[in-house]
C-alpha cells in the first residue's frame, strides 16, 4: 500500500519564508522545516517578508492557500512580527482585536476545508539586555494563546521554546543565529544556521502535540 502524502501549508513572515540563494546565507524556518520530517510529508511555504495577519489576507495569500488545501493537510500559521508596527497602518492589528479576528479567518479557512490549522507564536529575536534574553510581541503571543483556547486549536509557543533555548546555548552561539553576525545590524532574520535551529524547534513542538502528524518527524 502506498503512504499517505500528509501536505503541510504555512503562512508567516520572514522569519518563516523561503530565500532563493541569491539572498544567503539568509534563511527561513520555513525552508528548512522538511528537513526535520519523513518523505510522507510535503511542506507548501506562503510566507512572504513584512506580511502581517492582516495584509497576508489583504492581499489574497490565505485566499490562494484556501484554493490548494485540502482535508487532511495542515496550516501552519505564524503571524504577529509585523502586526505591531504601528508606523504602518496597512498592516498594524492590536492585539486583542483585530489580531485575534484575523488570526481567526486562517482558522476558519483550514477547518472549512477539512484541514487542522496549527498556531505558532512568533519566534524569538535577538534581545539581549544585561545578560538575558528577552521575549518580544508579548501582548501577541497571548492574544494567539486566547485564539487556541477559545476556538480549541492546537498551539507551539515558538516564543517561548526559542528564548529558553537561546538562554541554554548562550548569547556568542545564538549570535550565529541572526543576520547579525554577517551584515553587523540584523537581529530579526536568520542565518541558515539559525533557520535550521528553529525548523527544529517547530519539529519537537509537533512531536509534542502527539497528533498524526508527530508520527512524522524524524
Amino acid at each position: 500500500m502506498e503512504n499517505k502524502k500528509i501536505n503541510v501549508y504555512l503562512a508567516g513572515d520572514s522569519t518563516v519564508q523561503t530565500y532563493d540563494s541569491s539572498r544567503a546565507p539568509q534563511a527561513g524556518w520555513g525552508q528548512c522545516i522538511a528537513d526535520y520530517f519523513t518523505d510522507d510529508v510535503q511542506f507548501f511555504n506562503h510566507a512572504i517578508g513584512g506580511r502581517s495577519s492582516k495584509t497576508f489576507i489583504t492581499e489574497g495569500r490565505l485566499e490562494k492557500i484556501g484554493q490548494e488545501i485540502k482535508e487532511g493537510d495542515y496550516l501552519f500559521i505564524q503571524m504577529g512580527h509585523n502586526d505591531s508596527t504601528k508606523s504602518r497602518p496597512e498592516r498594524y492589528t492590536e492585539p486583542y482585536e483585530d489580531y485575534k479576528e484575523y488570526l481567526r479567518q486562517y482558522i476558519k479557512v483550514a477547518r472549512e476545508r477539512m484541514a487542522i490549522p496549527i498556531l505558532i507564536t512568533p519566534v524569538g529575536r535577538l534581545h539581549y539586555v544585561r545578560g538575558e534574553f528577552l521575549a518580544d510581541f508579548g501582548d501577541y503571543c497571548n492574544a494567539m494563546k486566547e485564539v487556541a483556547d477559545e476556538e480549541d486549536v492546537l498551539l507551539i509557543d515558538l516564543m517561548k521554546t526559542s528564548i529558553q533555548y537561546f538562554t541554554t546555548i548562550g548569547y556568542e552561539e545564538v549570535h550565529r543565529f541572526f543576520m547579525i553576525s554577517v551584515n553587523g545590524a540584523d537581529c530579526i532574520h536568520f542565518t541558515e544556521k539559525g533557520a535550521n535551529e528553529m525548523a527544529r524547534l517547530v519539529s519537537e513542538g509537533i512531536k509534542a502535540l502527539n497528533i498524526e502528524l508527530s508520527h512524522f518527524v524524524k
